[in-house]
């Protein structure tokens, strides 16, 4: 049986069989009626979403990463939750001259999930989201100048290659996504926009595709969320929420905001004939 727990006391709708483990904060969510109807083909070409080819450069860094680049690839989850923390710096940076970009959007924080069934991890903030231009250029083009340093680093020095701080000195962070997962999925909900859109990429791919979400049952109120399927080899460690845990209380002393990690309890119920 399974224990559910939600923070300061409060079960929210579909969290039953959860505990998020933290110090303060709430478990914020929104359903809507989903409505069902025809699609066009054109409806069903945008549901497809629009294909990009990544900057030749991000290929080159993409390639590097993907052919196992650092050999500890729990550096992964530092640098996603320094990037989820960077969209709440510049959400709550914002909000002083302009209060309405926090509006119904919940408690600035970040969650993590892994999910051993599924194989996945997940890593929710609540900051300042993205909109489509935006994930073209943070996730695909911008990030030109940080790869090309990145890359001249790695050049000058291949022992370098091996230091768990380098890929964050120079913005491509992210990027790092790729050394556990076979795919990365980005769901993200600027304040800019009242759209949501979904960033999708495979590892040994040289292009991503970009979609508007539909589904009323996934969307957010603001921030990012992004879904790591991780590679066969990784899933039984990185889906693990102990050692999740454990990695977020060594990455997380920096970091400003509050982290919920999943933690699934279980106890013994006797039964009587």
């Amino acid at each position: 049986m399974r224990a559910a727990l939600a923070p300061q006391g409060r079960r929210p709708a579909g969290a039953r069989g959860v505990r998020w483990e933290a110090g303060r904060g709430r478990l914020v969510g929104a359903r809507c009626a989903s409505a069902v109807a025809e699609k066009t083909a054109g409806e069903e070409e945008e549901a497809a979403g629009e294909k990009f080819e990544y900057q030749a450069e991000v290929s080159r860094l993409m390639d590097l990463i993907v052919h196992s680049l650092y050999s500890h690839k729990e550096v992964f989850l530092r640098e996603l939750v320094s990037n989820a923390s960077d969209a709440l710096d510049k959400l709550r940076f914002l909000s002083v001259t302009d209060p309405s970009v926090l509006a119904d959007g919940g408690d600035m924080e970040i969650r993590i999930k892994p999910d051993p069934d599924a194989g996945t991890i997940t890593i929710t903030d609540s900051g300042i989201g993205m909109t489509k231009d935006e994930l073209k250029d943070c996730l695909g083009t911008i990030a030109q100048s940080g790869t090309s340093k990145f890359l001249k680093a790695l050049k000058e020095n291949k022992e370098l290659g091996a230091d768990n701080g380098l890929i964050g000195q120079f913005g491509v962070g992210f990027y790092s996504a790729f050394l556990v997962a076979e795919k990365v999925v980005v769901s993200t909900k600027s304040p800019k926009t009242d759209k949501q859109y979904i960033w999708e990429a495979e590892a040994n791919s040289s292009s991503y595709v970009i979609r508007e979400e539909t589904d009323p049952e996934k969307m957010l109120t603001r921030g990012t969320q992004i879904t790591l399927f991780l590679r066969e080899d990784d899933k039984y460690e990185f889906a693990d929420p102990t050692r999740i845990q454990g990695l977020v209380k060594n990455y997380s002393q920096f970091v400003s905001f509050p982290i919920f990690t999943w933690q699934e309890k279980s106890r013994t119920v006797e039964v009587g004939f």
